[in-house]
């Protein structure tokens, strides 16, 4: 489909062992013969005289079979590094092209040199995401197993590993596959009535293959919510009044001393951000400034942005003093998180009690509480698993095959249409009424794995792709 060839570095850069540059296209294993001189069977090596084709590399390149050598500059000849070097022909390759890949030192110069050198040869530098647009334009992989690669790469937890894996493997395309085919026949008879309506066609009942496919989409999208928290996390801001343990919380979370902690209330003065896989769960953990009101400018400051952090959460984690009892700024604050997705953490339970769940059921009655001591590491372990039901909307975790926002949405609109499609049917409305919802719903579900894919999508996704993926 392309008649260039492409060229990145495969590799994140900075200091490493190795480095992967990377090409596919027509021209991929002539530029790569023009680099790469492989070493004697002593090891040694000589570099080339000329930038022509060398006709040992031309014998050695077998494909799949990594070859040690000596990456050269193709002008001069110059020795650039040594590397192993590798020609995987299509279309049995990543893209479905020839590929030719080098595996040299790892580091800020080497990678870059030997990708300068492809340049030189022919060679054409790879926009962001070309390897797997090209991999799905040539059928090696849907639109749904492409974005899924970007997935694996951006996993954070096993579990969003594991679901991202199973995109790549084709769960979700599959799913819709079928749905696809299941319309495919109410979607036939609908229009061959409308083609040939002055014939006598048997008669079909089209309503039960519809409301199958109805049902294999919504349960597809009952899926859709917790996907997306294991692909994308849940961004939860500790919240509390100053000196009830949120800082010291986040320590003990995480594992490490990230936030400063002492005993002076108003320590922490700005919102400080990580990461973390709780149960499971990527959750992106926000400590607050203690909310009060206060006469210092740069505490102010503080809480400022720490309502704005409690206001753009999708999970809040409200944090209380267990050896005090409730303060007015407790009370201001719960009724500020009310109707949120909350979790109220009882913390400094190593002390005597003076504040207790039944005291935070009465504040916040719908609110799941959790009694911890930050300082002891009591009840962590709980509390991660509170956060964790509650970011997964209070189901069981599960292996949902959708994790996708756009996919998400693409099947909304396919639930829509099919919703009208079955109403039409009900209400004996025009065939040709019935058929356009079908169709409409076919179409929602071919832009998840590419079928029906725009021009201005795939820039769209394959834009949010690194150079060299």
């Amino acid at each position: 489909m392309y008649d260039d060839t492409i060229a990145a570095v495969a590799t994140a850069p900075g200091e490493a062992g190795v480095a992967v540059i990377r090409s596919s296209g027509p021209r991929s294993r002539e530029i790569l013969l023009r680099i790469f001189q492989p070493s004697r069977s002593d090891g040694s090596g000589t570099t080339p005289q000329s930038p022509a084709l060398s006709p040992r590399a031309e014998g050695a390149l077998e494909p799949r079979r990594l070859v040690h050598g000596w990456v050269v500059d193709p002008t001069g000849g110059e020795r650039i590094d040594e590397a192993l070097a590798v020609v995987m022909p299509g279309p049995r390759s990543f893209t479905g092209e020839d590929v030719a890949e080098v595996h040299c030192h790892g580091g800020h110069l080497s990678p870059r040199r030997v990708l300068g050198a492809m340049l030189a040869a022919g060679a054409r530098l790879a926009e962001p995401g070309e390897f797997s647009l090209r991999a799905f334009l040539n059928g090696r992989l849907d639109l749904a197993q492409a974005e899924a690669v970007l997935d694996v790469v951006q996993a954070r937890t096993s579990r969003a590993h594991q679901l991202a894996l199973d995109g790549v493997a084709g769960k979700l395309s599959e799913a819709i596959r079928d749905v696809r085919r299941d319309l495919q026949e109410p979607r036939a008879h609908l229009e061959a009535s409308i083609d040939f309506s002055e014939e006598d066609l048997p008669p079909q009942d089209v309503g039960p293959a519809l409301a199958a496919a109805l049902a294999r989409v919504q349960g597809l999208l009952a899926e859709a919510d917790q996907g997306i928290v294991y692909r994308q996390g849940v961004r939860t801001a500790i919240v509390g009044r100053p000196n009830v343990g949120k800082s010291s919380l986040l320590n003990a979370l995480l594992r490490a001393d990230r936030a400063i902690v002492t005993e002076l209330p108003g320590t922490t003065r700005d919102t400080v951000e990580e990461t973390a896989s709780l149960a499971g769960v990527p959750f992106w953990l926000v400590d607050t400034a203690g909310l009060r009101d206060s006469s210092d400018p740069v505490e102010q400051l503080g809480v400022a942005r720490s309502r704005s952090a409690l206001q753009t959460a999708d999970l809040v984690l409200l944090v209380l003093d267990g050896a005090a009892p409730l303060a007015e700024e407790d009370r201001a604050l719960a009724g500020a998180v009310v109707g949120r997705p909350l979790v109220v953490a009882l913390n400094k339970a190593d002390l005597p009690s003076r504040l207790g769940p039944d005291d935070v059921r009465a504040l916040l009655p719908d609110a799941r509480c959790v009694s911890v001591s930050a300082l002891r590491g009591d009840g962590l372990a709980e509390l991660e698993q509170e956060l964790a039901r509650t970011a997964l909307g209070g189901l069981a975790a599960a292996d949902p095959s959708v994790s996708n926002p756009r996919h998400k949405a693409a099947l909304g609109r396919a639930e829509q249409a099919l919703l009208a499609a079955l109403e039409a049917h009900a209400a004996g409305l025009p065939t040709d009424v019935q058929a356009a919802e079908v169709a409409a719903a076919v179409t929602a579900l071919g832009e998840i794995t590419g079928e029906n894919a725009t021009e201005d999508l795939l820039d769209t996704i394959f834009s949010r792709f690194c150079i060299g993926k």
